[in-house]
């Protein structure tokens, strides 16, 4: 019987990859590859309302949450983690829950997908309540993990979407708070979610945070401002951001800096309107972290 899944029928363009000689493959692979922005694309208004929200759990001081196995969950972990060390974020502001634990992250742990109640107990050890969003990643759209975290989160309060590679049903729809499907047709090998599905699933995580620390105040103009310098790489790229906005030397720069406490946006607060950074970090956070509004339009 054929698979009713998207993501787990025969692709024809690839029906003979195995003859194929290694430029034919990377050709095949790469045409395939070609239609997963496009997929994505379809789904904007989805994605649009994820970003919301996140954003709106973040403003009301929860969590986004994500919840998958295998490819999927590595994939949530991975977004969560990269936000600390790109916007100075909490690290539990955005959380990645896996299958299987993250010692699943470097060996599969197939089993631990199979039990909705695993699930649930995940969604419990965090905590999950109302202000959080919870965002489950199932390509195939059937993990009983999957399925078993969102049900409890929902029980908790939380609001609850689903990412998947394949037609939601009505019910999935009529379940969750946001329903995202990019279509983006059979693997290339059949099954092999962690090829197009896998970078669709990135794509749109990557604008869905991405997104949401815009809409946070963490960038302005196109920089990325709201740095803490921790290391030497991020106090040359703080002391570049401020070169580039307010035209300084890079002594001044460095010295502004040093007077902001080592922070990038309090930094260009002080200089933009001449407070100091007690004051200057008070406009930030009446303006809801949003320099944008605390000193005026970008350059």
């Amino acid at each position: 019987m054929r698979d009713p899944r998207l993501t787990e029928q025969r692709n024809p363009a690839s029906a003979r990859i195995d003859e194929l000689e290694p430029a034919e493959i990377v050709a095949l692979i790469n045409a395939e590859d070609r239609r997963v922005a496009e997929a994505v694309g379809a789904e904007s208004a989805a994605v649009a309302r994820a970003l919301e929200l996140a954003e709106a759990a973040f403003r009301a001081g929860g969590r986004l949450i994500y919840v998958g196995a295998g490819t999927s969950g590595r994939l949530g972990v991975l977004d969560a983690a990269e936000m600390p060390p790109t916007y100075g974020t909490d690290p539990t502001m955005v959380q990645g829950i896996i299958a299987g634990g993250y010692a699943a992250l470097i060996r599969a742990q197939e089993g631990a997908e199979d039990h909705p109640e695993l699930g649930a107990a995940a969604v419990d050890e965090r905590a999950v309540g109302p202000t959080d969003f919870v965002l489950g990643i199932a390509t195939s759209g059937t993990t009983p993990f999957v399925h078993g975290a969102l049900r409890r989160a929902r029980e908790l309060g939380a609001r609850t979407g689903f990412l998947l590679c394949t037609p939601p049903s009505e019910e999935l729809r009529a379940t969750h708070d946001v329903v995202i499907a990019p279509l983006v047709g059979p693997e290339v090998v059949t099954g092999s979610t962690r090829m197009k599905a896998g970078t669709a699933t990135k794509l749109v995580l990557n604008t869905i945070t991405t997104g949401a620390m815009v809409r946070l105040g963490k960038v302005y103009g196109n920089l990325m401002v709201d740095l803490q310098v921790t290391c030497q790489k991020l106090r040359d790229r703080g002391q570049r951001i401020l070169m580039e906005i307010l035209e300084v030397s890079r002594p001044e720069a460095e010295a502004l800096l040093d007077r902001a406490g080592g922070s990038v946006k309090t930094a260009l607060v002080m200089a933009r309107t001449g407070v100091d950074a007690s004051e200057a970090r008070a406009r930030i956070d009446r303006a809801g972290g949003r320099i944008v509004d605390a000193m005026g339009s970008s350059t």
